[in-house]
């Protein structure tokens, strides 16, 4: 039985000490908000030095955050206002589908060897990596949004769902759409699928600048083990969960 999960929106203050400081607390660059999210959100839950992360977060707008977490989030700085935390135990049965919104630093692990665990690559860089340098431009929609189908395929088969398909009743899943970023899945049946965009971001880890891809993405997703499902969801998807990747955001469609 896991433990319960609150559902949190948290906006930082307008008042009159808040906004002197808001320049600092939200830096117009993305890296650096980045950076300063993940601090900010830290103060609502970091009551030790000792106390381990147990909560995922994703900036909503600029000065507005999403949580979901283990315990209610407690303003000890008069830094936020906070919304009314709500339980999070959504009732779900296997075929359910849910709209999904999910920012997420989805990798591969390359490298490896026997007992030797292999090095985390951004998906979208590793797969363009394959392509000839003359041709990334004019490839880079398709395989950003290939890449992202098959890495979410991956997790879905691990984490109890799968996405589904534009046509019900069709039994393919490949994305489809041709715009910029992906686009909906038209006519071919794809899957509901849409990246809305990929960013390189840079975070501080242990004191050294690491490159961090951040993909959004948005679609319809079809529950197949509820229980497995909602587990994932409170661990969150991919790595960089401190720096406000990995929450998926569901509603009923």
């Amino acid at each position: 039985m896991m433990s319960p999960l609150y559902f949190t929106r948290a906006s930082l203050c307008r008042t009159a000490p808040a906004r002197a400081l808001r320049s600092m607390l939200l830096p117009s660059d993305d890296s650096a908000r980045l950076m300063a999210g993940h601090k900010l959100v830290w103060t609502l839950f970091g009551d030790s030095p000792e106390r381990a992360r147990d909560f995922l977060w994703r900036e909503a707008d600029r000065g507005v955050y999403y949580l979901l977490s283990r315990r209610v989030p407690v303003d000890r700085h008069g830094l936020f206002e906070l919304d009314e935390p709500k339980p999070f135990a959504p009732a779900l049965a296997a075929g359910d589908r849910l709209a999904f919104t999910l920012r997420v630093n989805a990798t591969v692990a390359r490298g490896g060897g026997p007992g030797r665990r292999g090095k985390p690559c951004d998906i979208v860089m590793d797969a363009l990596h394959s392509i000839d340098r003359t041709a990334r431009r004019a490839a880079r929609a398709r395989v950003i949004r290939e890449a992202a189908r098959r890495w979410l395929v991956a997790q879905g088969t691990k984490s109890g769902f799968s996405l589904a398909a534009a046509d019900p009743a069709a039994e393919i899943d490949r994305t489809g759409g041709d715009g910029p970023d992906g686009g909906r899945d038209g006519d071919d049946g794809g899957t509901l699928l849409r990246v809305l965009g990929h960013r390189t971001m840079r975070i501080d880890r242990q004191g050294s600048l690491a490159a961090v891809g951040v993909l959004d993405l948005e679609g319809v997703l079809v529950v197949q083990d509820p229980d497995c499902f909602l587990e994932a969801v409170a661990r969150g998807f991919g790595r960089a969960k401190a720096f406000g990747c990995g929450l998926m955001l569901i509603r009923r469609v």
